[in-house]
Parts: structure tokens; C-alpha cells; sequence
């Protein structure tokens, strides 16, 4: 399984050495752990309790996994996350990627963090000597989560424009076609798709077709 939700540790040598499986074409292992601190905002944490909803928790993990295997060539990926009642210095959680080049396994494995961060639903309530209070999400989180939207939107427009500058008329009236109905669900898309980038699609395919 890619995912798990526990109570108990977990033990990163055993489940990285465990994810490799003796496989000779893995060329690269990225892992991140998360450990609980004894201070947050300022203040000082004394316990922390991580809640989730059983069984939406684990779809929602297994959603990022999946994306991230889509995204990058990367081979295997893991993600255990503890929940209950954890202490300063306790571990948290555990992602790994493996996969041929390091490039594509630190991508994804960071990718999984930052999605893990602000898309699974888990809470988290922190002990401390004025009393318990929850955690918000913070900015921070969501902002590391719209950086990779963001690069996922340049990435679909660059591929958009090359597929136009490659094909024929035909068929480019087709990938517009296509394009303008993800524009129409996708409001972040009609940015690129703006008539100055059309033209600049054009111009490169005449000149193509000129050369």
C-alpha cells in the first residue's frame, strides 16, 4: 500500500529498504520525515494530538500519490503518517520516492509534502501551558501547494504551444479546440490562452512552414 495512517512509529530504514526491494534500476531514493516540535508560534508545545477522517484521509493521500507518480517517472512512492497523541521530537510522517534521476524523486517527493500539507484532511491540536488550542492551515502551506499548480498550468501551456507549432492546420484547430474547453472550466487557464499568446503560436508556425 502507498499510503498508511498509524498510531505506532515507524521505522525509515526498514520501509525505504523495503520500497527498493533489491530493485537494480532505482537510481535514486528521496525521503522527508516530519518530527513534532516543542514549540509553534512562539510558544512552547508540550503535546500535540494529529486527527483525520478515516477512509477520506487515506483517498485523499492516495490521490496525491497517484498525481505525483503521473507527473514525474518515478517508480514507487510511500507515504505513513501517524496519527493520536504525539510528544517534542516524536516522528510524524514519512514520504519516500524512488526512481531513476534524483530531479524527478526530489520533485515528487516534495511535491507530496506540499500537497500532503493542505489537500489531506488531518487536525491537529496543540498542548501547551496557557492551555489546548487547534492549528490553522497557514499561508505558507497553501502558497507551496499553488507554486506546483502553477508550474503544472506553464507546463500544459508550453506543451499546448509546441503540439500548434508542430501539427497541421488540421489538427491544430483540433488542440485549440480542445484547449478552449479546459479554458472554459479553468479560469487560470484563459490567462495564457490570451489572443497575444495565440499570435505568438501562429507566428512561429508560419515561420516553421516557411523554413
Amino acid at each position: 500500500m502507498p499510503v498508511r495512517i498509524q498510531t505506532k512509529d515507524f521505522d525509515a530504514g526498514v520501509e525505504i529498504a523495503a520500497l527498493r526491494r533489491d530493485n537494480p534500476k532505482i537510481g535514486a531514493v528521496a525521503s522527508f520525515i516530519g518530527i513534532c516540535r516543542d514549540a509553534n508560534d512562539g510558544g512552547t508545545v508540550t503535546k500535540m494530538t494529529l486527527e483525520h477522517y478515516p477512509g477520506m484521509t487515506e483517498k485523499a493521500l492516495e490521490k496525491i500519490v497517484a498525481k505525483a507518480k503521473q507527473r514525474w517517472n518515478v517508480m514507487e512512492a510511500l507515504v505513513v503518517h501517524r496519527v493520536g497523541e504525539l510528544k517534542p521530537s516524536d516522528q510524524i510522517v514519512l514520504v519516500v520516492v524512488t526512481g531513476a534521476h534524483r530531479g524527478e524523486a526530489f520533485a515528487a517527493c516534495e511535491f507530496i509534502m506540499d500537497y500532503l500539507k493542505t489537500r489531506a484532511p488531518f487536525w491537529k491540536k496543540e498542548e501547551t501551558p496557557q492551555g489546548a488550542r487547534w492549528v490553522e492551515a497557514r499561508a505558507s502551506d497553501d502558497e507551496a501547494a499553488e507554486r506546483w499548480e502553477r508550474r503544472g498550468r506553464r507546463a500544459l501551456g508550453a506543451a499546448q504551444v509546441e503540439r500548434c507549432i508542430s501539427f497541421p492546420q488540421a489538427a491544430r484547430d483540433v488542440v485549440y479546440g480542445t484547449f478552449d474547453a479546459q479554458v472554459s472550466s479553468n479560469t487560470h487557464l484563459g490567462r495564457w490562452h490570451s489572443s497575444r499568446n495565440r499570435r505568438k503560436a501562429d507566428d512561429a508556425y508560419v515561420t516553421r512552414r516557411r523554413a
